[in-house]
């Protein structure tokens, strides 16, 4: 099934059932209010909605259009939201464009950070930004949210947890991350408020191309409306969900609704760093990563990063790829003014 959270003026949104082609939708709040509400009671709650999907697509429930600009991130604010870096390629490229050894330990011990999860921005939201020399970035990247998970859980006991799937925008302040981690403390003022995608949805919604660890289709990010990335999420994943998230409650429980990212989404080209699509690769999911590639082969970056106006839009489709999964994240770079 597919859920959203739509915007009636409360900090946690209103949850409805989603159509599977996104066109419709049907009030869910009857059953329980919210989507943490649902994952708080997700072995009683779940069957009762997934019926209600299913009346849904036999169009025995009241509906109405679905509109994904009025839909909030799923969870408008979250428990915990911790991000890994599943895919390390991306932290080597980054770490040799700044001449910095790879340490072997990150083949086999993940990377993860715990973000900012009290706000986070809709998907059709604008990117609110105060001075572009932060180096705004997107991060393209999938989620998934995990029901309670015991502390020391084993990757078995982790996959089990996985109930729902959905899209991120990491936005992350390039500007500011070497200061902040210079400080040896990690990550705060560069990493804002991340989006997500419109919709989530009950892995059994992507069929094969979930193998119970990662979601093996093309993650179609654009900037400006030009191709950048069409990284395969299934390719070049070191660590995948379950590790993720028995890495996550290694020294804690995680509570129902517990977000847990990938990390930009990263693939290599013929062993070595990709291509822009433009040049026949599959791009990239984050600005940062193509000028690590630039600085490797001329020595320093071209592009530049997020100026206001632009806009980036994420998005993956099914295997036919005709037909969007998640909805898109789709959103501009505006000027915080206070």
């Amino acid at each position: 099934m597919k859920l959203a959270t739509l915007k009636n003026g409360s900090r946690d949104g209103k949850l409805v059932v989603v159509s599977r082609d996104l066109t419709r939708f049907t009030d869910a709040s009857f059953l329980v209010p919210t989507l943490q509400a649902a994952l708080d009671d997700w072995r009683r709650i779940s069957p009762h909605l997934a019926a209600l999907a299913e009346s849904l697509e036999h169009g025995a429930v009241p509906s109405q259009r679905f509109h994904e600009h009025d839909a909030h991130s799923p969870l408008p604010r979250a428990y915990q939201w911790a991000d890994g870096s599943a895919y390390v390629n991306h932290v080597e490229l980054v770490r040799k464009a700044r001449g910095a050894a790879m340490p072997e330990s990150f083949w086999t011990d993940p990377l993860m950070y715990q973000g900012g999860s009290d706000s986070f921005i809709g998907p059709r939201d604008p990117i609110p930004l105060a001075d572009e020399a932060y180096g705004a970035d997107m991060e393209a990247e999938i989620a998934v949210i995990v029901d309670d998970v015991p502390m020391g859980a084993s990757v078995d006991q982790a996959r089990d947890a996985i109930r729902l799937i959905m899209l991120v925008n990491d936005v992350s302040l390039r500007g500011l991350i070497p200061a902040e981690l210079a400080k040896g403390f990690g990550f705060f003022q560069s990493k804002p408020s991340s989006a997500f995608s419109p919709v989530t949805v009950t892995p059994d919604e992507l069929g094969d191309a979930w193998d119970g660890g990662k979601v093996s289709l093309p993650l179609i990010v654009d900037v400006n409306g030009k191709p950048f990335g069409r990284a395969n999420a299934g390719v070049d994943m070191t660590f995948d969900f379950p590790q993720l998230i028995a890495h996550a409650a290694k020294t804690r429980p995680l509570v129902a609704g517990t977000i847990i990212g990938s990390g930009t989404v990263s693939n290599k080209l013929d062993g070595g760093p990709g291509k822009p699509v433009s040049e026949g690769g599959v791009g990239y999911s984050c600005v940062a990563e193509l000028r690590t590639i630039e600085t490797i082969e001329s020595g320093a970056p071209k592009t530049p990063f997020l100026h206001f106006g632009d806009t980036v839009r994420i998005e993956m489709k099914d295997q036919t790829g005709h037909h969007s999964i998640f909805g898109a994240i789709e959103q501009t770079v505006e000027k915080y003014g206070g």
